[in-house]
């Protein structure tokens, strides 16, 4: 069966059983039909006192064309965990329209590992995405308006930073002019369109506490300067109130269930080669209050969500992981060692000894935090037991272990040893979480700490304009920030095509943006695009309802 089969056929509770099982009662869960719905925020700030759960991290290698089943890998796990009696709920990101009808597919797990209704999920779900793009994009028509009526506050066009969003690829609209045609539409100037998940207002969304955090978050937002280069904030501009309005509902996190009914929370959905990419700080610390285990998860390789997670979101919401998983396919290291995709299904051990050292590298990395790792071995049919001998005793030279787990086929009795593992190393309380840098390091070494550290980058090039930028900033108040980096997700590098575990290279830094109200200073490297395209052959060709009024191509 298909994934999109296997959620057609889930046996699913009404959604106030699955939000009693946490204890929310059913006049705090907002339904959006009768399999999800979204929980109060009253009900969420009374949680306040409670005690916090265990969180742990899923994460993994960079990703591949073979496929690493990293959300399929969470909600695996916190399955298994449901599974040995305890208490564990879910926590991941929303998906965006623009890969589901692109190349990379839904965001809702796979085969027996998936959170439902995967359709919904899937396409608009809660309308989350839309409140975001709608927001963003009444910020960006009250910019236009006001230098319309005036420009009382001496914007200077040519300096307006705030570009407009929709959630799709579209490479086409990267780069445009808009209010052409005339007096009546405004005046000309360059701007253009990023892909919803890049807003800084999704950014915000994910890491505000609650709706006075959200405002004035949104308020800090620098959108456009003056001549004289003073910052104009979207305060400034008198957007931050009705952007509230227009996101209160979004705020509140979306609860769904596993196919084996197990309580999952949605909310949120930046990517991690764009931006922080992970889900919103009002869902993994509610959900660490209502559940002994939290199985959250950071987009791409560990060198980009993980990285982003430990040094954005935790430092920045004061969370500490007790355990990180790092997910890894022995296809995928295979094609790390360098075997085509075409090859993959033969055995080649050598292979998967070679690839290996992209695994190595991350667990190296995660140790650099202080956090403990365990490697999931997520199974496919095509792995032999020599292949999958070569990680474990691999992992066990890198002073840790790899599990093996099918929770593909069989659910949560695919992950109990997993889930037995993590347990007892959240129990055994051995994690010092601590963020790569502080504070009040300088913005360009943070940027090299990164590379040097985390990439394995000789140097950092960078043009005088950037590190001036960077010093003007530090200058106005910004030096504290982390830094967002924004890089191709397939490499350590920044070339896609270099997998492994490359040494001896440079990390261009292309361009450096201010998100004031994010909190972070996205470093935008080598040629990576914050509006995607659309492949040669997109998905959404595939995509389409039969005759029985169902969906198909949906993946």
């Amino acid at each position: 069966m298909s994934d999109i089969e296997i959620a057609r056929a889930a046996a699913k509770k009404p959604i106030q059983e699955i939000g009693a099982r946490l204890g929310v009662p059913s006049e705090h869960l907002i339904p959006f039909g009768h399999d999800k719905a979204k929980v109060s925020a009253d009900f969420i700030s009374a949680q306040a006192e409670r005690s916090d759960g265990k969180l742990i991290l899923v994460t993994a290698v960079n990703p591949t064309p073979a496929g690493e089943g990293k959300t399929t890998t969470t909600v695996g796990l916190g399955d298994g965990l449901n599974a040995i009696g305890k208490n564990a709920m879910i926590c991941i990101r929303e998906a965006s329209l623009g890969p589901n009808f692109g190349m990379k597919g839904g965001a809702a797990g796979g085969g027996h590992a998936q959170i439902v209704p995967m359709e919904d999920m899937n396409l608009h779900f809660t309308g989350d995405f839309h409140a975001i793009t709608s927001a963003h994009s009444l910020l960006s028509a009250m910019i236009d308006n006001h230098i319309y009526w005036g420009n009382e506050l001496e914007i200077d066009t040519r300096r307006v930073v705030w570009r407009r969003v929709v959630d799709m690829n579209d490479r086409a609209l990267r780069s445009i002019t808009c209010s052409l045609g005339g007096v009546a539409n405004g005046f000309p100037r360059e701007a253009g369109f990023d892909i919803t998940v890049a807003s800084e207002v999704m950014a915000i969304l994910c890491l505000a506490n609650d709706l006075d955090d959200l405002q004035k978050r949104l308020g800090d937002m620098i959108v456009a300067y003056r001549r004289d280069r003073s910052p104009v904030h979207c305060r400034d501009i008198k957007a931050d109130g009705a952007m509230t309005v227009l996101l209160k509902d979004a705020m509140q996190p979306n609860l769904v269930q596993t196919l084996e009914n197990n309580p999952a929370f949605v909310h949120g959905g930046p990517f991690a080669n764009i931006a922080h990419g992970c889900n919103s700080v009002v869902a993994t610390k509610t959900a660490m209050k209502l559940a002994d285990y939290v199985v959250t998860e950071a987009g791409f390789g560990a060198d980009l969500g993980a990285e982003k997670f430990l040094n954005i979101k935790c430092r920045k919401a004061g969370l500490a992981p007790d355990a990180v998983v790092i997910v890894a396919t022995v296809r995928a290291l295979k094609m790390n060692g360098g075997v085509a995709r075409a090859d993959l299904g033969a055995e080649n051990v050598d292979a998967v000894r070679q690839g290996c050292a992209n695994l190595g590298r991350h667990i190296e990395n995660i140790g650099k935090f202080g956090v403990p790792a365990v490697v999931a071995i997520n199974h496919f049919v095509t792995d032999t037991d020599a292949e999958v001998a070569a990680v474990r005793l691999y992992a066990e030279e890198q002073g840790t272990e790899a599990i093996l787990c099918e929770h593909w086929a069989k659910g949560s009795e695919g992950t109990r040893d997993l889930a037995a593992r993590i347990v007892e190393v959240c129990e055994g309380g051995t994690s010092r979480y601590a963020p790569l840098y502080a504070d009040d390091t300088p913005l360009f070494e943070k940027i090299e700490t990164v590379a040097r550290r985390i990439y394995r980058a000789d140097e950092v090039v960078a043009d005088q304009k950037v590190r001036n930028q960077l010093k003007d900033w530090e200058q106005q108040g910004y030096g504290h920030l982390p830094v967002c980096m924004a890089k191709t997700q397939y490499s350590f590098t920044t070339d896609p095509a270099r997998r492994g575990a490359p040494t001896g290279h440079s990390l261009p830094v292309r361009e450096v943006r201010l998100s004031a109200g994010a909190g972070f200073i996205v470093v935008i490297c080598g040629e990576i695009m914050t509006m995607p395209g659309l492949p040669r052959r997109p998905a959404a060709e595939q995509i389409h309802i039969n005759d029985a009024g169902q969906i198909e191509g949906l993946f």
